[in-house]
């Protein structure tokens, strides 16, 4: 009763603010009494949202409680206009707002210039790529595919070596991409385009990376111990492709000069060979950012930025980091429960 009192009295000092009274002190005290009960009562309540805000010398608090709606009004008459608490708290949400807003416009931004990109990469590939030796090139992609015999040739190193780390790319992104790099403010999911990756490489992976709307959705326990988490987050795969990396890099670099000067020839005259390298600077440009998507999400950064770094050497970097990273916990990669759009939530 003495709630319903106070809040008729709010109420009513706040519609007619004007209204006199012999004893002016008798309406500070209603409001100031209002104002303590209902914040008494607030605290008594599972969750209440408490909304406040100063306008024209007089502040206003609006209380909110999830379940039965109940909606609150205090204004009070401030002699102190320029409250640095309440300004502070408007302020904060002004700001929140803003970044919020230009987060989403630089999000769209990325997106359409990366679409551009990958438009422009199938145009010139198509149409623009250098095709002077097709059978030749279906002739090396039955050799590296193993469909034809010994027939005496010898395939160049480098070659061969490029061809065995496109094999590795698609697996060190899924280790990046899974389950850090889902999207969970789209509903596209990212495993069908690491299963294309396997094909297509980056050509296959650039419409996601379009798609992609962070941050991840939070991970389960259960989900960390079932296929694929639990290969991708292995220790031992992550050695096993650290280790694979280092032997085909070690093999390409063994390689004599006349095998370099024959690939070099062979990238301005074989579609398939031009195509394959520019696959191959691609997945090695996008392979930081993904670290540090990684990194970021295990709340590793602080640790483990010089890895950002090291993650520029193409698939030694990002395999590397793969091996030092920290377990994926389900704490750390749950979003984190202050949402801008949302206001302060007290607990009782």
């Amino acid at each position: 009763m003495l709630a319903n009192a106070n809040l008729i009295c709010c109420n009513f000092f706040s519609t007619f603010p004007s209204l006199p009274l012999k004893n002016p002190t008798f309406r500070t005290s209603l409001q100031t009494q209002n104002l303590k009960a209902r914040i008494s009562h607030s605290k008594t309540t599972s969750k209440v949202s408490i909304f406040s805000g100063t306008h024209n010398g007089k502040t206003s608090i609006f209380t909110f409680q999830k379940g039965p709606l109940q909606i609150c009004q205090s204004t009070l008459n401030s002699q102190k206009p320029e409250d640095p608490v309440l300004n502070e708290s408007a302020s904060l949400e002004s700001e929140l707002g803003k970044s919020e807003n230009g987060a989403d416009g630089g999000s769209w931004t990325t997106s359409v210039l990366l679409f551009v990109l990958w438009g422009a990469l199938l145009y010139y590939v198509f149409n623009l790529a250098p095709d002077q030796t097709p059978s030749q090139d279906m002739y090396f992609l039955k050799k590296l595919l193993n469909l034809k015999g010994d027939d005496g040739f010898r395939m160049n190193e480098v070659l061969v070596s490029v061809w065995y780390i496109m094999g590795l790319w698609p697996l060190v992104y899924s280790m990046l991409l899974l389950p850090t790099g889902r999207s969970s403010k789209s509903k596209v999911p990212v495993w069908p385009f690491l299963i294309l990756s396997f094909f297509g490489g980056a050509y296959a992976l650039l419409p996601y990376f379009v798609l992609w709307r962070p941050p991840p959705p939070p991970v389960d326990e259960s989900e960390l111990t079932k296929w694929p988490l639990n290969f991708l987050e292995s220790k031992l795969t992550a050695w096993i492709s650290l280790a694979a990396g280092l032997g085909i890099v070690i093999y390409a670099g063994l390689a004599d000069g006349a095998d370099w000067k024959e690939y070099y020839q062979y990238f301005n005259g074989s579609k398939f060979i031009h195509v394959m390298s520019l696959d191959f600077t691609l997945l090695s440009a996008f392979a930081p950012f993904w670290v540090y998507n990684d990194m970021t999400s295990r709340k590793w950064f602080d640790k483990g930025f010089w890895l950002l770094f090291v993650s520029l050497v193409p698939l030694i970097g990002p395999a590397l980091y793969l091996v030092l990273r920290p377990s994926l916990s389900t704490e750390a990669n749950s979003p984190s429960p202050t949402d801008p759009k949302l206001h302060h939530e007290e607990d009782g």
